[in-house]
């Protein structure tokens, strides 16, 4: 049967596990190209899965199938979310990252609701809200401790130091990156969910050397030395699968190093950082490399560093 829209309606169908199983395949997919090439090069699809993930929930007879059935489409509204985050639309990832929250809720998924505030709170850190996303990790971490999940408690700790770094907490910030070390060896014997099973020892390097670079941001340069290795271990650790997280991290070792005066260096590791930013579909990743451009403005009469601000500066008014 097929829908005034030209899709097939699957309302009033039996659905099995074998559909579920679809789609569960299908979100990974599609998170995998958003690792690897950033939210533009699928939200489109994420978002034109949707409509007929919905659907299902209208054919499901079985109590089990129907748990994990909202699961999955919790997780595509999950990824909605945050691939529109990548794209710079905020209200847009905010009302997707509410129904991922719902229907988790409904599926009675403790630990994709914790992924899901953990998502949302960063999404307020990005734009500068610190005590919103506080609060999500908060929520996060009540939902994570329902679940018995260390390894969300520990990424929702990492993201927490980042957010008291950024209030030039070092106390708070160097607690929580303690907590997220702690709750991440607890967790090493289980399987990750789909939807947190990117945060291995090379994620948490990476935001461990985050909260370090931040701090050397907002408090002293020294913080940011901390972080070199942690920051370097990140970089050789990401595969071509992850290549937004590698330029990222890339942005933070070159911001650390133009902070500290380390101009060549910086200019050497930038240069990659822009060449990643640029081929990513990711405006969050550009937007990041104001910082990088910051610290580098720091020392105009340095050759090293104009060239940095001049790069950046031409790779943001070119709108890729």
């Amino acid at each position: 049967m097929t829908g005034s829209d030209g899709q097939e309606d699957l309302r009033g169908t039996r659905v099995g596990i074998a559909d579920v199983r679809r789609l569960e395949d299908a979100v990974a997919e599609l998170r995998a190209l958003d690792y690897r090439y950033g939210g533009g090069a699928c939200r489109a699809a994420v978002e034109a899965q949707l409509p007929a993930a919905v659907a299902l929930l209208d054919g499901v007879t079985k109590t089990v199938v129907l748990a994990r059935l909202c699961t999955a489409v919790a997780d595509l509204y999950n990824l909605a979310g945050w691939t529109n985050f990548d794209q710079d639309r905020p209200a847009a990832a905010l009302a997707a990252f509410k129904r991922a929250l719902e229907l988790a809720g409904q599926a009675g998924n403790d630990d994709l609701q914790a992924n899901i505030h953990y998502r949302t709170g960063r999404l307020h850190l990005h734009y500068g809200a610190v005590d919103a996303a506080l609060a999500e990790f908060e929520r996060g971490r009540d939902a994570a401790r329902l679940a018995h999940s260390k390894l969300a408690q520990s990424i929702l700790s990492a993201n927490q130091a980042w957010a008291y770094a950024k209030k030039a907490d070092v106390a708070g910030a160097l607690t929580y990156l303690r907590r997220a070390r702690e709750e991440f060896a607890d967790a090493a014997d289980r399987e990750p969910s789909p939807w947190a099973e990117f945060f291995g020892s090379t994620d948490l390097a990476a935001m461990i050397g985050t909260v370090h670079a931040e701090l050397a941001q907002v408090v002293d340069i020294r913080h940011g030395r901390d972080g070199i290795p942690a920051l370097t271990d990140a970089i050789a650790g990401y595969g071509r699968g992850m290549t937004r997280s590698r330029s990222l991290t890339l942005i933070w070792l070159a911001t650390v190093h133009a902070l500290d005066g380390d101009l060549d260096v910086a200019s050497a590791v930038g240069e990659e950082a822009i060449e990643l930013a640029a081929a990513l579909r990711s405006p969050r990743t550009r937007q990041r490399l104001h910082s990088l451009s910051s610290a580098a403005r720091r020392f105009s009469g340095n050759a090293d560093a104009r060239d940095i601000a001049d790069r950046v500066d031409v790779l943001r008014q070119s709108g890729r």
